[in-house]
C-alpha cells in the first residue's frame, strides 16, 4: 500500500469517532461513516478505525468525491488503522480552487528511445518499458504500444466501474475487463502496403463482474462508466493530434 494516500496522522484527534470494523467500503462502511459525519459542524474531524486494509485505497477516492478531506492515518498494533477526515463545508474556498486545478489539469509523459526496439515512459514519478508500435512476438521483452492503448482503456473501465459500484455501497467480489482489437491494415506500419491506415478499426469486449447489484443496476452503472472514462471518450471523440518534430 502507497504511504502517498495518507500522510501520517500521529498526533490528530477526532471530533467524533466511529468503528467499521472488518467492513470494506463497498459493504457498509462508507454508511457508517456517513452517519457518524451527520452530526458534525462544517470542519469537523471525524475518526475512522478499520481494520480492513483496503480502506486505506478506497476512502480517498470517496473522500474526494464528496469533498472531505484526508488529514492522516495512523497504524496500531493487532492491524488495526485510525483515519482522519475532516467534514467539508469549512474549505469551500480551497475545495473550488482544487477544483478548478482538477478542470485545468494537463497530462504530460516523457518517452525517451532505447535500443532492442524498446522504449521507456516517464510519467509523473513512474517510468515502464513499452515495446515495438505493433508486434506479434510473445518473446517480446515488453508489451507494444497498442497493447499499452488497449491496456490503458481496460484499466480506466475496471477501475471506474469498481469505484461507482463502491460509492453505491455495493460489494464487488470479481471484476474484469477483457478487450480485444484489430488494426485496419498493420501492413501499412510495416511499410508493406500503402491501402488503409495502420490504427485500429475497432474495440470489441466485455466486463465480467461478480457483485451484490441486480442486473439493472449494473448495468446503468456499466453505462456511466462508460460515459466517465476519459480513456474512453477520449478514443471515441478522436482527439485532435498536434505533435511538432525538434532538433536538439
Amino acid at each position: 500500500m502507497s504511504d502517498e494516500l495518507w500522510p501520517p496522522g500521529e498526533g490528530l484527534v477526532g471530533d467524533s469517532v466511529c468503528d467499521g470494523g472488518d467492513l470494506d467500503c463497498g459493504s457498509g462502511l462508507l454508511l457508517i461513516i456517513r452517519d457518524a459525519m451527520a452530526p458534525l459542524a462544517a470542519g469537523g474531524v471525524l475518526e475512522v478505525r478499520s481494520r480492513e486494509g483496503s480502506v486505506w485505497i478506497d476512502l480517498p477516492a470517496w473522500c474526494r468525491m464528496v469533498g472531505h478531506a484526508t488529514l492522516g492515518a495512523e497504524k496500531h498494533d493487532g492491524g488495526a488503522t485510525s483515519y482522519f477526515i475532516r467534514k467539508h463545508g469549512a474549505k469551500d474556498d480551497e475545495l473550488s480552487r482544487d477544483l478548478e486545478q482538477a478542470r485545468n489539469f494537463e497530462w504530460t509523459v516523457r518517452v525517451r528511445a532505447l535500443d532492442g526496439m524498446l522504449a521507456r515512459a516517464y510519467a509523473r514519478n513512474h517510468s515502464f518499458e513499452i515495446g515495438q508500435p505493433a508486434s506479434f512476438d510473445t518473446e517480446d521483452k515488453a508489451a507494444s504500444a497498442v497493447e499499452h492503448l488497449l491496456a490503458s482503456l481496460a484499466a480506466c473501465l475496471a477501475v471506474g466501474m469498481r469505484w461507482r459500484a463502491t460509492r453505491k455501497g455495493i460489494e464487488v467480489f470479481e471484476l474484469e475487463v477483457s478487450l480485444k482489437a484489430r488494426s485496419d491494415n498493420i501492413l501499412v506500419f510495416l511499410g508493406i502496403e500503402d491501402e488503409g491506415h495502420p490504427g485500429l478499426s475497432q474495440v470489441s469486449g466485455r466486463l465480467f463482474i461478480d457483485a451484490d447489484a441486480d442486473e439493472d443496476v449494473l448495468d446503468e452503472l456499466w453505462q456511466e462508466t462508460l460515459s466517465g472514462s476519459p480513456v474512453a471518450q477520449s478514443l471515441l471523440r478522436g482527439v485532435p493530434l498536434e505533435i511538432q518534430r525538434r532538433s536538439h
